[in-house]
């Protein structure tokens, strides 16, 4: 499902009023382009005799560049799966005492599960920036405004992810698990936007860019 199928499939039904894919699975794709050119800047420096002396780190960052990008592909189509289950608790007859708690038991089970992708896509972008972090200096210099948008879209990509996090978080009625999972994320959120700069400022002083 959407995988193998043609992009403009995906946006047109995005674009639609259809209920998916949503802003989860988006921020899954931005985090897989994220990884994608993460992965050409590598494939651009490896095998290079420029480059040859860090060719087995850039190796292995582009080895963990596809595993993020094909599990962030798997997020992608995730999140427009479990968002069904969402939809299906909320349709639970509530006519009864007996419907209505087994509908709120089914509501708050559903909507666990749809966070986990969102929450998932959120540390893999964050992979993916602590990954271009080396290839400011190790990756092909010709590519570093490629370096730049990689981390461009996966700090953007896991800000997008958290928000789909909390929108389930806040219908969540269990304190205790809403704040462990706040506090799995908040180690992350301050650390990538600090990453984020440092790699984009870096960026633009290597190509000398008088914008932005």
């Amino acid at each position: 499902m959407y995988i193998d199928e043609p992009l403009k499939k995906y946006l047109d039904e995005t674009a639609s009023g259809a209920p998916t894919p949503g802003g989860g699975s988006v921020a899954s794709l931005v985090g897989a382009l994220g990884a994608a050119l993460t992965s050409m800047v590598c494939n651009f420096t490896v095998g290079k005799e420029k480059y040859k002396d860090v060719e087995a780190e850039v190796a292995q960052i582009l080895t963990e560049a596809e595993d993020l990008r094909a599990k962030l592909l798997e997020l992608m189509v995730e999140d427009t799966q479990v968002y069904s289950e969402v939809s299906k608790a909320y349709g639970m007859p509530r006519g009864t005492a007996e419907e209505k708690e087994a509908r709120t038991e089914a509501i708050q089970k559903a909507l666990r599960l749809a966070m986990q992708a969102p929450l998932e896509t959120a540390f893999c972008c964050y992979k993916i920036l602590k990954l271009n972090e080396p290839l400011l200096d190790k990756g092909n210099q010709n590519l570093i405004s490629d370096v730049g948008v990689a981390v461009l879209l996966a700090e953007s990509a896991l800000r997008s992810a958290i928000l789909n996090v909390e929108i389930n978080l806040s219908y969540i009625k269990d304190d205790e698990f809403c704040n462990k999972t706040r506090e799995k994320l908040s180690s992350i959120i301050a650390e990538s936007s600090k990453l984020k700069s440092k790699i984009y400022d870096k960026v633009k002083e290597a190509i000398g860019a008088k914008l932005g």
